[in-house]
């Protein structure tokens, strides 16, 4: 009987230990924009290993203005504004797996992905559309998610 009990209490140790670890915890982060500490969003929430980035304009987060020279300046803003967020959090552009872009115009596709490619050479996954009203006046903003 005893082995029994032994074996039976060995074997659900062993099945209890193989069971998947849950680590449910959340990290809000506030922005490090003292403008923006008060804006009803986070700049970053970390998920399981994952940060999860607000969307991003061509800010000049100094000037608080967009960067003039039209869609390729912007581009390449939006994306440096999304390293910066990245670099705080201890990631990096290398370690997006998903992009959400949305381009004021889909005609601007073209010249938006020149500068794109040369940020991700890796091309993480990609979601592209159009749509009217961006924050600010905007061109694009894009949202990626990246491991941490």
């Amino acid at each position: 009987m005893k082995k029994t009990q032994v074996i039976f209490l060995l074997f659900f140790v062993i099945i209890s230990s193989c069971r998947e670890q849950k680590t449910d915890s959340l990290i809000y982060y506030e922005s490090h924009e003292p403008k923006k500490i008060n804006a009803p969003f986070s700049d970053a929430v970390e998920a399981n290993g994952f940060l999860f980035l607000a969307g991003q304009v061509g800010m000049d987060q100094g000037t608080r203005t967009l960067v003039q020279g039209g869609i390729k300046a912007e581009t390449k803003q939006c994306i440096e504004n999304i390293k910066a967020v990245l670099e705080q959090h201890g990631s990096s552009l290398d370690r997006v797996v998903k992009c959400t872009v949305i381009l004021k115009q889909i005609e601007d596709f073209a010249a938006f992905n020149e500068v794109y490619k040369t940020y991700f050479p890796n091309k993480p996954a990609r979601t592209t559309f159009a749509a009217s009203g961006l924050a600010v006046g905007a061109q694009i903003e894009i949202d990626v998610i990246a491991l941490k």
